[in-house]
């Protein structure tokens, strides 16, 4: 069986249960990113065990930004990095360390920064203006994440020559990261269309084009991380196609991307 069959096989019914939770909104939504978050931080902490990260203090903290963002938004969200430093400090100050007690907390707090508040932004784009707007905007986000690593695939294949970030990510092409760009940022735009007495067109283009250009970057921060810990995969938990963080990654710099924007065109 191909490469190409098998990681098919294995991001249908990933897509399948994502729209599912999407579609249905509220808490199906904060359920899913949870236990995403829950095996993202079990991948994160074995990958970097070496350093010693308070594994409790950094699932608390993912835990606390999405639950937080679905029940009181960004606020609470971002009430989960103030809560993981202290229960850090606290686990490292109790116990004799080894290593470093600063690298120790600091690669705890990737995990709700990284990937608690990437998953926060997800559950905070569906709660986003009506149930209909926010499904259509993270709906929009996720296709156009998805769509932007399809084509730079396919692209990076077909027309590649020259290379994005050979020290990190040695396949990826620079023709495939642009080509990834253009027809990720034209599904974000063409999902919207529907919703434009809302989003102009005109926003919903730039929209388009920030998480088409920034979702890559989550792809090649998680290479870099495995490159820098000396690991090829996040887990094992999808077989020969890695773990969790590997078919999210580009998710998690995609979604804050895309709130952000949302929320500096609003104040414009």
């Amino acid at each position: 069986m191909s490469n190409l069959l098998n990681r098919v096989l294995i991001a249908v019914p990933l897509a399948a249960v994502a729209l599912a939770a999407v579609y249905q909104g509220g808490w199906a939504v904060a359920a899913f990113a949870a236990v995403v978050g829950a095996i993202g931080c079990h991948e994160l902490y074995g990958m970097a065990r070496v350093h010693r990260p308070m594994v409790i203090a950094g699932h608390i903290g993912t835990l606390v930004a999405i639950v937080g963002a679905q029940a009181a938004g960004v606020e609470w969200a971002l009430a989960a990095l103030p809560i993981t430093l202290v229960v850090s400090f606290i686990l490292a100050a109790g116990v004799s360390m080894r290593e470093s007690a600063i690298v120790s907390i600091a690669v705890t707090m990737l995990g709700p920064v990284w990937i608690g508040l990437g998953l926060a932004s997800l559950v905070l784009l569906r709660e986003t203006g009506s149930d209909d707007l926010g499904f259509n905007l993270l709906l929009a986000v996720l296709l156009g994440t998805w769509a932007s690593d399809i084509f730079a695939y396919f692209g990076g294949r077909l027309l590649g020559r020259h290379r994005l970030a050979p020290a990190i990510s040695p396949k990826k092409t620079v023709e495939g990261f642009v080509i990834g760009v253009v027809f990720g940022a034209v599904v974000v735009w063409w999902t919207l269309y529907e919703v434009q007495d809302v989003i102009t067109l005109r926003q919903a283009a730039v929209l388009g084009v920030v998480v088409a250009f920034v979702a890559p970057f989550g792809d090649l921060f998680e290479s870099f991380l495995k490159r820098d810990l000396g690991v090829k995969d996040s887990g094992h938990l999808l077989g020969g196609h890695g773990g969790v963080l590997d078919r999210v990654d580009a998710m998690l710099f995609a979604c804050p991307a895309a709130w952000i924007t949302l929320d500096l065109m609003a104040r414009i």
